[in-house]
């Protein structure tokens, strides 16, 4: 069972095997939203957690294939006089996990310096100066323990494991995606059920669906995967009794005809059927 943790609102899933079985098996792409360790600065490439549109996963839950949790907020930790004994322990154990790792970086680091040492050494002594001679020799027969002993590395350099799902079990609170909350506010929302009602039927007509933010929509409508296939709709979803103006049929098709796609006015019926009209600039495609 997919677990989808709830924060304020919003879904998350961290579990890469759980990221990969929606994506190959049910077609629920969602967006990665999470920072690369090695490169934190940059916003190209994103990793874990992976946010899903509530229509996600709502999909998800109403098929079986997933269930709506949230952890219990954190307790502090206190002054240390107060805290409970097993809190203590894990404190400890992850302090000694982490000096553990340092010394194991310090001395893979080491062995590193030194094989680089060795490679090089030739070329250090042809472009020294005789006057160095003799302090590179040294340098170059010292022992491998006296290159470890002289090599230093930050421990605020070192590299630190960022788990990704809890390593312990921990009590997890179930929730009702039926009923409105403050983690799931979309329940009885009439925007959220038309929304919900035109992304199930499509995504049982077979197409892979995403947010269509950046395109002025409200999703984005694929063939096959978005790693290999361009979208083919921007779906607009309306209320079947909301008044449209012209101007607005107008921006919408000139949107999709500058980006190459159909627009989708999507709208809902009293019995929950998905009605579409589509829009195309006659001879522009």
């Amino acid at each position: 069972m997919i677990r989808i943790h709830i924060v304020e609102g919003k879904a998350f899933v961290w579990n890469y095997m759980d990221v990969r079985r929606m994506r190959e098996e049910h077609r629920i792409v969602g967006m990665l939203v999470g920072a690369l360790v090695r490169k934190p600065r940059q916003n190209v490439r994103l990793g874990l957690p992976l946010q899903l549109l509530p229509e996600e996963a709502r999909l998800l839950v109403e098929k079986g294939l997933a269930v709506l949790v949230k952890s219990p907020p954190p307790q502090p930790l206190g002054n240390g006089t107060d805290q409970d004994p097993s809190t203590l322990k894990q404190v400890a154990a992850y302090q000694k996990g982490l000096e553990q790792s340092y010394q194991e970086q310090v001395r893979i680091a080491a062995e590193q310096r030194k094989a680089i040492l060795s490679t090089l050494a030739e070329h250090i002594a042809q472009g020294r100066a005789k006057k160095q001679q003799q302090k590179e020799e040294r340098v170059l027969h010292s022992k491998p323990a006296d290159l470890e002993s002289s090599f230093v590395l930050p421990q605020e350099s070192m590299m630190i494991q960022l788990p990704t799902e809890r390593i312990t079990s921990c009590q997890e609170e179930e929730v009702d995606l039926h009923v409105p909350s403050q983690d799931w506010p979309y329940a009885g929302q009439r925007e959220h059920e038309i929304r919900y009602c035109i992304f199930r039927n499509l995504w049982e007509r077979g197409y892979y669906i995403t947010s269509g933010s950046k395109f002025g929509g409200d999703f984005l409508v694929y063939p096959g995967d978005p790693m290999r296939f361009h979208a083919h709709y921007i779906a607009l979803c309306l209320s079947k009794d909301a008044p449209l103006s012209l101007c607005d049929v107008i921006s919408a098709g000139r949107l999709g005809t500058n980006v190459k796609k159909t627009v989708l006015l999507c709208s809902a019926d009293q019995e929950g059927t998905a009605v579409y009209t589509s829009l195309q600039w006659s001879g522009l495609q």
